[in-house]
C-alpha cells in the first residue's frame, strides 16, 4: 500500500478517433488484475489510489480517460474536439485496454463518476469483471445532475447564486447551467474559459466544504482544471449519453459479480439514495454506509475500501 508507487510498465494506447489513452501498471505483474477508474469525468488518474491495494498481491492498472491526465489530445485546448469523448467511447477504451494487457477478468475500483463508468462497462462486459468496489456511488442520472448543480443550492444559496451568475445567462435549472458552462469552457477566449473553470470549481468546492478538505477542485493545476471542467460540463450537458435510470434498470446484468458499495451518509454531492437503490437491485452487492463520511471519504471509508480489496485479493 505504497502512496509513492512507481509503475513497472506504462504506455499510450491508440483507441482511434485520433485519441491516445495513457495507462500505467503498478504492483505485481503476476498478481490479481484490478483497474482503477477515476472520477470527474476528466479528473485524470492519480497513483494515490494504489495505496488501498496490497501491491504484492495485485496488478493495479490506472488509465487517464480521453482528454485528461496524460492522454492526448488534451481537453484544456479548446481546439480539442469532444465529440468522440462519450461514455460509450470510454467503455470501448477500457475493453481495448483489457485486451492490450492480456487480462481475462479484472476487479474494477473507483468512485463518483468512476462508479458510473464502472457500472456501464460491467453491464456491457459482465464476463470480464471479477469484482467491483465503489466508494461514492453515482449513476449520473439527470436527476443526480439536477441535485448537484441545482438542488444542493438549497444548502449553499450564496455559492449557488455565484455559480448561476458565472454562467452568463439567466439559467435556473441544472440542465441550463451545465449547458452554459459547456459552451463557456470551449470558448476560444482563454479569459472566458479560465473564469468559467474557476466559477465551476468554486461551486464544487462549496458542495464538499463541510468535509473540511479545503478546495480540492480549485487547487488543481490550471490545465488539469480546464480539462476536468470542460469534460464534466460536456458529459453532464448530455446526460452522460445514458438513458435515464438505465444503470439501475439493467443491474441484473451484474448478477454473479460480488460488489462492495461504500457511501457516506452526509455526501452532499451524491446523496445516499443512489447507493441504496443500487444495492436493492444488485443482489451480489453489499452496501456499507459511513455515517460520518461525505463525498471525498474519511479514514473509516478508506478502512472499508482496504478491507474489501483485501478480501477480494484472496478470491
Amino acid at each position: 500500500m505504497d502512496p509513492d508507487s512507481r509503475p513497472y510498465d506504462q504506455g499510450m494506447l491508440d483507441v482511434g478517433d485520433g485519441q491516445l489513452v495513457h495507462w500505467q501498471a503498478h504492483g505485481n505483474p503476476g498478481g490479481k488484475p484490478a483497474l482503477v477508474v477515476h472520477g470527474g469525468p476528466g479528473s485524470g488518474a492519480g497513483v494515490g489510489a494504489t495505496r488501498h491495494f496490497d501491491l504484492d498481491r495485485y496488478r493495479v492498472v490506472l488509465f487517464d480517460q480521453r482528454g485528461c491526465g496524460r492522454s492526448t489530445p488534451h481537453a484544456s485546448d479548446p481546439a480539442t474536439d469532444l465529440r468522440a469523448n462519450t461514455t460509450p467511447h470510454l467503455v470501448a477504451d477500457m475493453e481495448r485496454l483489457r485486451v492490450r494487457l492480456g487480462v481475462d477478468r479484472w476487479l474494477l475500483y473507483g468512485g463518483s463518476w468512476g462508479s458510473t463508468l464502472i457500472l456501464a462497462y460491467a453491464q456491457r462486459h459482465p464476463e470480464r469483471v471479477s469484482e467491483i468496489v465503489i466508494p461514492a456511488v453515482t449513476t449520473t442520472r439527470r436527476s443526480e445532475i439536477a441535485w448537484l448543480y441545482e438542488g444542493a443550492g438549497r444548502f449553499f444559496p450564496e455559492a449557488w447564486d455565484r455559480f448561476r451568475a458565472g454562467s452568463g445567462t439567466d439559467a435556473r435549472t441544472a440542465a441550463e447551467l451545465v449547458a452554459a458552462y459547456a459552451r463557456l469552457t470551449g470558448d476560444p477566449d482563454p479569459a472566458v474559459r479560465e473564469k468559467a473553470t474557476a466559477d465551476w470549481c468554486a461551486w464544487e468546492d462549496a458542495v464538499v466544504s463541510l468535509e473540511g478538505a479545503g478546495t480540492p477542485y480549485g487547487d488543481r493545476p490550471d490545465a488539469a482544471r480546464l480539462a476536468m471542467v470542460r469534460i464534466c460540463a460536456h458529459y453532464f450537458a448530455h446526460g452522460a449519453w445514458l438513458e435515464e435510470g438505465a444503470l439501475l434498470r439493467d443491474a441484473n446484468r451484474l448478477a454473479g459479480i460480488p460488489g462492495v458499495l461504500i457511501h457516506g451518509r452526509i455526501d452532499m454531492g451524491g446523496p445516499l439514495t443512489t447507493a441504496w437503490e443500487l444495492s436493492r437491485v444488485w443482489p451480489d452487492a453489499e452496501l456499507i454506509v459511513v455515517d460520518d463520511g461525505g463525498h471525498l471519504g474519511t479514514d473509516t471509508t478508506h478502512t472499508h475500501i482496504r478491507a474489501a480489496l483485501a478480501r477480494f485479493a484472496r478470491r
